[in-house]
């Protein structure tokens, strides 16, 4: 007696991607990384809520989307992120299962980066728009290129950049920029 196996349907299908986010310091990653994953519905407005409280008794008030991947007491005294973090969500889009890897962009804290990059499928590089900032930021002893340059070196050949901060471009919001 033969036996057939039914092809999975598309929609059964779950593919999972690691996706790590580099750039800069201060260039915006953990603002915008978790304001991505909220708008995706990977976290609920309950949860952004209790961190823009926590945010503002610290004087921080900008801070609740950063809040919720830099979750050391020194990554939210600083404003920066010291240690790699991860956030694991289904889409609410498509099906697709998402583990962001959300890494340091300080150049003290490259070991971190190197970490969490060597686990990622495909990159997000923020970059900021800022004149001046911008130019700083991609020259080549700077974090955006070496950032860049180490996911390439560490096999991850997909890489998607994201301009952060154009509204502080000259002018705003410009393409040409």
């Amino acid at each position: 007696m033969k036996t057939t196996v039914k092809p999975k349907q598309k929609w059964e299908r779950k593919t999972h991607n690691n996706i790590v986010v580099i750039g800069h310091v201060d260039s915006g990653k953990s603002t915008t990384t978790s304001h991505l994953i909220y708008e995706c519905g990977g976290i609920d407005k309950r949860t952004i809520e209790k961190f823009k409280q926590e945010a503002a008794k610290m004087g921080k008030g900008s801070f609740k989307y950063a809040w919720v991947l830099d979750k050391l007491k020194a990554e939210r005294e600083h404003g920066i992120t010291i240690d790699v973090s991860l956030w694991k969500f289904e889409d609410r889009f498509t099906i697709i299962h998402v583990t962001i890897i959300h890494a340091p962009g300080h150049r003290d804290f490259i070991k971190n980066m190197i970490t969490g990059t060597s686990q990622a499928d495909c990159a997000v590089l923020i970059v900021v728009a800022g004149v001046g900032a911008f130019e700083a930021s991609i020259s080549k002893n700077q974090q955006t290129h070496e950032h860049a340059l180490l996911a390439y070196t560490l096999g991850v050949k997909q890489l998607i950049v994201g301009v952060n901060k154009m509204d502080s471009s000259e002018p705003l919001y410009s393409q040409k920029r």
